[in-house]
């Protein structure tokens, strides 16, 4: 318990200092923000601050937080370190970046960031993987809340009927205003998820001794011997670092009415999100034992988990907390991914979204395609799993690149000192991360660690070592200016 605390002071200590420093690198302004600058009523519309804060946490969380830090408390209390250090220094960095960079240029995508600082093909290549991390996020977050809807209705509802209600769902709040659904609904939601996490980490606290949260160890107590490196660091993405919140913070950027708004809404989001990753974490440890147990019980599903922590812990009251949770926060990070594929898709082909049947024109494929992912993940036992799995390298490697974007935008700000390793070093490592993981994994090449290893951290090298190549280029070019 002392080391779960603890890490909640190191994560209010990175936001108070790491997060302040990361604010000075970045040097926000009195500029306009696309929200009072374009202003066009559907994406790009004005909101306080704290509404801001609580849809963009609603928006990067979701499960995410819990269903990751879950399977990653089965590598042990070892996890929590990742938590902590993986978001203060590289996930809060990421979203703050990812954010701000995309107000300066209009609330552009990642894609088109990419582009900007990395090139064409870069570009390309980002508009075609985030469209795919999208709808593959999209159909994770439909398959889970329409299987615990199917156990709690008649049979004649099943996971088919709820898939369907779920995706008209997504249809509407991908289309309708960012203001009239969402800007209504999820500031609700947020402070919903936060009371659930709260919740049982009371019910854990005051449980007599029933449930015991452990110390932190450095041993891995993975029940099948799986390597903390490199899968602890994919299975917990939310929570420490992911890709997908570089998708989902430039619609929050289309909406803040400040740049100085942007440390509590980007940075705190995500510190926020870590503390309901670690309470989760914890918990899974502390409500089941052992590692060895949680992981025979994650074997039944990731919801049934959350479903029977939160009525063991908390009862009855539980039992409400968990069903709202596992099945609107899932729903609420698959609406806003579909809603940004939209996006993605609209800034690639140049179609103005102010008009509807633009809107359509775009969101109706796209819910077609997630509707039939959900049918595979429905129909195939095991499909949620390949899905999930193909959805958290993709997510790792979409974070790689926003990191190395955002290292290169510094670069061209003119930090040429500390200021542009502040999102380097995170990129070097997610680099490696990234690469060992597929070339080792099941769903990858399956290669051997002997080789995997070496490979993981000579792409890294490489990809640093160019960084600096251009770092020291560009900072002779423009002094010779």
């Amino acid at each position: 318990m002392i080391s779960l605390f603890l890490s909640f002071v190191v994560l209010l200590i990175g936001f108070s200092l790491y997060g302040r420093l990361t604010e000075k690198v970045f040097s926000p302004d009195s500029r306009e923000t696309p929200a009072i600058s374009i202003n066009d009523g559907v994406d790009c519309v004005p909101m306080k601050t704290g509404k801001a804060y609580l849809i963009q946490l609603l928006n990067i969380a979701g499960t995410g937080p819990i269903f990751g830090a879950l399977m990653g408390a089965v590598f042990g209390p070892v996890v929590f370190l990742w938590i902590i250090f993986g978001s203060v220094l590289g996930g809060a960095v990421h979203d703050y970046m990812s954010g701000m960079i995309s107000s300066r240029h209009g609330g552009d995508s990642i894609s088109e960031l990419s582009g900007v600082y990395l090139g064409n093909l870069a570009k390309w290549i980002m508009r075609i993987f985030s469209v795919v991390l999208l709808v593959l996020c999209g159909t994770v977050f439909v398959t889970s809340p329409a299987a615990l809807l199917a156990k709690l209705t008649p049979d004649h509802l099943n996971g088919t009927f709820w898939a369907i209600v779920v995706l008209i769902y997504y249809l509407l709040a991908t289309l309708l205003p960012i203001d009239k659904l969402i800007g209504k609904l999820y500031p609700v939601f947020g402070v919903l998820l936060i009371v659930m996490a709260l919740a049982v980490l009371g019910g854990i606290l005051f449980s007599g001794g029933k449930f015991v949260i452990p110390e932190l160890s450095l041993q891995n107590l993975h029940p099948a011997g799986t390597p903390i490196w490199p899968y602890m660091f994919i299975t917990v993405a939310c929570g420490a670092v992911s890709g997908f919140h570089a998708t989902q913070s430039p619609m929050i950027a289309k909406c803040i009415t400040g740049e100085k708004e942007g440390r509590k809404v980007f940075y705190g989001a995500m510190i926020s999100e870590s503390v309901i990753a670690l309470i989760w974490a914890a918990a899974g440890v502390a409500f089941y034992g052992t590692t060895k147990m949680l992981n025979e019980a994650l074997s039944l599903g990731a919801s049934n988990v959350v479903y029977e922590i939160s009525t063991g812990v908390l009862g009855t009251y539980g039992s409400i907390l968990a069903i709202a949770g596992v099945i609107i926060c899932p729903i609420t990070s698959g609406d806003t991914a579909f809603r940004s594929a939209r996006l993605v898709l609209a800034e690639t082909f140049n179609l103005p979204q102010k008009k509807i049947k633009n809107r359509l024109v775009i969101t109706l494929p796209l819910l077609i395609i997630g509707g039939l992912l959900t049918w595979f993940a429905i129909v195939n036992n095991n499909g949620f799993t390949v899905v999930w799995r193909y959805f958290s390298w993709s997510n790792q490697t979409l974070a790689m690149i926003a990191l190395w974007v955002a290292s290169v935008y510094l670069v061209k700000e003119g930090k040429y000192r500390f200021g542009s390793f502040l999102t380097a070093i995170p990129a070097t490592f997610m680099s490696a991360v990234s690469l060992t993981y597929i070339l080792t994994a099941a769903e990858g090449f399956r290669l051997s660690t002997s080789i995997a290893y070496p490979s993981g951290i000579c792409f890294a090298g490489i990809l640093f070592a160019a960084y600096l190549v251009f770092w020291a280029r560009y900072k002779k070019t423009q002094s010779e200016r």
